[in-house]
């Protein structure tokens, strides 16, 4: 997981593409139904990139087996500060299999789904190409 929080950090999300297994599942914070698979979750999380500013992470919450993972960040989106949860499940062959993001307060869930609303036509073919 140390090696996830870093890529993040550093802004490689090649690295962080690489991570991910090819079944992964995102869920995001602002749609209903669920993303399978490796090309539209990493493209989803560029275009989160795309939209979010000042992020960074303030917090590590680990499960018992190593393989479920909590990361608490903060960023903003336009002028909504947004506090959110990365919930990262790995699998047998240390890849993320499931990404489920939430956030708060409902203000700010609003901002990101304009914003990431205004990135999919982007996000799809991004996805779409890979």
């Amino acid at each position: 997981m140390d090696s996830f929080r870093k890529a993040v950090e550093a802004g490689d999300l090649a690295a962080v593409e690489d991570m991910l297994a090819d079944d992964v599942v995102f869920h995001s914070p602002v749609a209903f139904k669920p993303y399978p698979g490796k090309a539209i979750t990493a493209a989803i999380l560029r275009g989160v990139t795309r939209v979010f500013t000042d992020f960074r992470y303030v917090r590590e919450i680990g499960g018992a087996d190593g393989r479920d993972h909590a990361l608490v960040f903060e960023a903003k989106v336009g002028d909504k500060k947004i506090t959110g949860c990365d919930f990262l499940h790995f699998d047998e062959d240390g890849k993320i299999d499931d990404f489920m993001v939430m956030v708060r307060p409902l203000s700010a869930a609003q901002a990101l789904s304009e914003a990431m609303g205004a990135q999919f036509d982007r996000i799809a073919r991004e996805a779409a190409g890979a």
